[in-house]
């Protein structure tokens, strides 16, 4: 074969190559995924798959773990990543109202003294569905990002080192971890008399385990990665009151994306709603029983009007977006339009 024969031979495949669309004529950009674990995690893992599903949209993404999330966030404020996958803890600064569905309570929902949990994940869920609508695409976007999806982590439950603290008269004067990035924590813990105690991911569970610190509130995925038994010990308890119930958000850097990709982006991440939730219900199943705690029903309601008080002093003082509380009350009352906060025009405002 001549060498012309050859040349005419290979450029149609030098033609697909090139072609826009595919991986060796984009620009390949990176996630910041912040894992607990690293790189032999859950949510890495997830990430991965996430990653090579959206090459169909035009996305070609490459991920990095971090277990530090103030790193991952960081980097991707600086612009060394493109993508950033952590709790709305740290997500909230580039989208406010997807951030608040991680606010104190706002999205669990109360029946007969007890937390609705299959209710409570209910609502995260169809409140991803309202920002997954293309009607509000616009509210998805801050400046240069853009809010690409949402999963759920699973509830914060309250872990205290003595299950005599199961009342807010019982922790006053006790120390409880505060991450120092949110401040709506330390502002709840001094509400009910605490003492808040700076902490943040790579460091709070320890604080918790040394004694440090009386009570954490953590989701049932860290309990067996970050050893919160021996915080909790023989003494201690999990209280199945959930302070709120936690979200990974997915935020993209709006121009480094063809058109339309994070509207592709939120609908993936609506598939993998079920899922999720088996993975969290199975995580507290790994708790042993006799280490949860339930509150009375006449504490579940105290306390519930409590995290709502403290909610919308919270959203006045500009913690929380105002926005974005009016959806998720709007999504609870579909899902218990008898609660009485349903009558009410809090939050609403």
């Amino acid at each position: 074969m001549s060498r012309r024969s050859i040349r005419l031979l290979l450029l149609p495949l030098a033609a697909v190559l090139a072609a826009p669309g595919t991986v060796q004529a984009q620009n390949v950009v990176r996630a910041c995924v912040y894992d607990m674990i690293g790189t032999s995690g859950i949510t890495y893992n997830i990430a991965k798959d996430y990653t090579v599903q959206m090459q169909r949209y035009g996305g070609y993404i490459q991920s990095k773990a971090y277990t530090d999330e103030r790193a991952a966030a960081e980097d991707f404020r600086t612009g060394q990543c493109d993508v950033l996958m952590a709790t709305a803890f740290r997500t909230r600064q580039f989208n406010q109202i997807s951030g608040t569905l991680d606010a104190l309570g706002a999205t669990t929902i109360l029946r007969d003294g007890r937390i609705d949990m299959d209710a409570s994940y209910e609502v995260i869920n169809r409140t991803a569905q309202i920002f997954a609508s293309p009607a509000a695409a616009k509210l998805m976007v801050e400046g240069n990002y853009e809010l690409g999806g949402i999963l759920a982590a699973g509830a914060a439950y309250p872990m205290v080192s003595d299950r005599r603290l199961n009342t807010v008269e019982a922790l006053a004067g006790k120390r409880i971890a505060a991450f120092d990035h949110d401040k709506a924590q330390a502002a709840m813990i001094r509400r009910i008399g605490a003492t808040p105690v700076s902490a943040d991911i790579t460091n709070f569970a320890a604080k918790f385990n040394n004694g440090v610190v009386d009570m954490i509130g953590a989701p049932a995925i860290a309990w067996g990665p970050l050893e919160l038994h021996k915080g909790v010990g023989k003494s201690g308890a999990v209280i199945r009151f959930p302070l709120l119930l936690l979200t990974y958000q997915v935020i993209l850097r709006k121009d480094k994306f063809p058109a339309g990709f994070g509207q592709k982006s939120r609908e993936y991440w609506l598939q993998h709603f079920e899922g999720t939730k088996t993975m969290i219900y199975n995580a507290e199943r790994s708790i042993p029983e006799s280490l949860w705690l339930d509150l009375s029903p006449e504490n579940s309601l105290r306390y519930s009007l409590m995290l709502r008080e403290a909610r919308i002093d919270l959203a006045n003082q500009g913690l929380y977006n105002k926005r974005g509380l009016r959806i998720v009350k709007k999504v609870r009352c579909s899902l218990n339009p008898t609660d009485s906060e349903c009558a009410s025009e809090a939050e609403l405002n």
